[in-house]
């Protein structure tokens, strides 16, 4: 997620202008859901460390499986606790199992469908840990976990918002937590066409994004797609001496070098052949300092790319290289390597279609082989990109929420990541609103070692999601 610079009049780069509403009078009633919520962070606290400690990486080749079963089965508890009726696994195609459960409208109360993910991303290695990675810990403020803000922070929000409305609930409820979201293999996307009145709802809340900076109420209206491959080259039957042959003989790793290297320009910015590589964007910024400081950048250290930082996030192609298979330093030989091999990834921007950009990308790397080199390249996964409708009346209700609690208007922001189940919704619910939100804010560092979550991001985001099923049930039509 990113920090921005938020407009007055709350533009979100998606030409339309959000339905928003005055600031709303006091309620005695929000100060007693703000206080139920703070009553119930310890809950929360103890909630997130058990979740934390389950280690749901949906990998069998890195953990087991059971492991992905146990966090199910506790999602599924959980929520069943809450008041959710016939909470259940459900087995996905991709052998996964999703958690679904429902709770009933009242009469002319709109239906509100609560997504999340219980999987997570490996840890990267214990020993780039500060503390260990599946058990939650308190520092300087912070709590520390894989898992802490994506996703079991999202779940953890979830289930704080409903105990804190318990009986008092004016919406309908659907839960879907998902079991592979991570791996990006599938499992709900093939599984929502087929069982389309079991998931379908008025607005769909998918917490699985975030605040632009603590404190700062947001939506993410833009996601980007994806294109990745693994690009494979070989130049000799097998390795060779560096003493007799190197200098002639050609270096499959220096020829993989070579092609990576021309995915970028001068100023490192993405080049792809077929693709178009300058986007603008028309919603709020992204200071550059401050992206520097989320980012981690080191002193001295230029960004890559041309036109705003927000430009090079959100509206244009985004290539990286995520690992290349080559002899490591410590225990490589004298030797001139035959094959080496690399997997790309390709973010791509809505208005680009995500196979014409894996088409685009396979045909850039065989065609930048030096010396003849045999190159392979293997589609590994693709992902459209999303834009969100965001003018009707749930984004209307999350933004007097927002107003309510955070005491400012709801601001909006693009994202790098994809999430390809929000196309499928998309497609599948076209009158359905769909909204990103959670509390995966820029120094969470999800996905990279020391993950974490500010519990006040945790509480202040339930609260906004309870008050959100409230003014959503009172802007239903008949319900004012």
């Amino acid at each position: 997620m990113a920090s921005v610079d938020v407009p007055a009049d709350g533009a979100d780069g998606s030409g339309q202008r959000p339905v928003t509403a005055d600031d709303p009078a006091e309620d005695p009633a929000d100060d007693d859901l703000a206080a139920r919520i703070a009553a119930l962070m310890p809950r929360a606290r103890q909630d997130l460390g058990e979740l934390v400690a389950i280690r749901s990486v949906a990998d069998p080749r890195q953990y087991p499986p059971e492991e992905c079963r146990r966090a199910a089965e506790w999602v599924a508890a959980a929520f069943a606790e809450a008041g959710l009726l016939d909470v259940h696994l459900a087995l996905t195609p991709d052998g996964s199992h999703a958690v679904l459960g429902h709770r009933p409208a009242p009469p002319g109360a709109p239906t509100v469908l609560l997504y999340c993910h219980y999987d997570v991303q490996p840890p990267l290695g214990e020993a780039a840990w500060t503390s260990p990675p599946f058990q939650l810990t308190e520092r300087d403020g912070r709590w520390y976990g894989r898992g802490a803000a994506d996703c079991k922070g999202n779940i953890v929000m979830h289930l704080t918002a409903l105990r804190a409305l318990g009986d008092d609930l004016p919406v309908g409820v659907k839960l879907v937590a998902e079991g592979s979201e991570e791996q990006g293999t599938g499992g709900l996307e093939q599984y929502v066409p087929d069982h389309v009145p079991e998931l379908h709802a008025d607005a769909l809340l998918i917490a699985d994004t975030g605040n632009a900076a603590v404190g700062v109420p947001t939506a993410t209206s833009s996601l980007r797609g994806l294109a990745n491959v693994v690009v494979s080259v070989s130049t000799l039957r097998g390795d060779v001496h560096s003493g007799m042959f190197g200098g002639a003989a050609p270096d499959a790793l220096a020829a993989l070098v070579r092609i990576l290297d021309s995915l970028r320009g001068p100023d490192g910015g993405t080049v792809v052949q077929g693709l178009d590589c300058t986007g603008s964007w028309d919603g709020v910024g992204y200071d550059e300092q401050r992206f520097r400081t989320d980012a981690g950048v080191l002193d001295g250290v230029g960004l890559i790319g041309g036109g705003t930082v927000a430009d090079r996030l959100w509206a244009r192609p985004a290539v990286t290289v995520l690992g290349i298979d080559c002899p490591p330093v410590v225990g490589s030989a004298a030797a001139v390597p035959a094959a080496a091999r690399a997997r790309v990834s390709l973010r791509v921007p809505p208005g680009t279609d995500p196979h014409a950009a894996l088409a685009a990308l396979t045909a850039h790397l065989e065609q930048a082989a030096p010396w003849g080199a045999k190159v392979e390249v293997e589609p590994e996964s693709t992902g459209s990109p999303f834009r969100a409708e965001t003018g009707g009346p749930a984004y209307a209700a999350l933004d007097r929420a927002a107003r309510a609690v955070y005491g400012k208007p709801l601001a909006f922001v693009g994202q790098g990541g994809s999430i390809p189940l929000c196309n499928v919704l998309a497609r599948t619910y076209p009158d359905s609103e769909i909204v990103l939100m959670g509390v995966e804010e820029p120094q969470c560092a999800i996905h990279a070692p020391d993950e974490s979550v500010d519990p006040s991001e945790l509480q202040q985001m339930a609260q906004v999601e309870a008050l959100f099923l409230r003014e959503y049930a009172a802007g239903a039509p008949g319900r004012r």
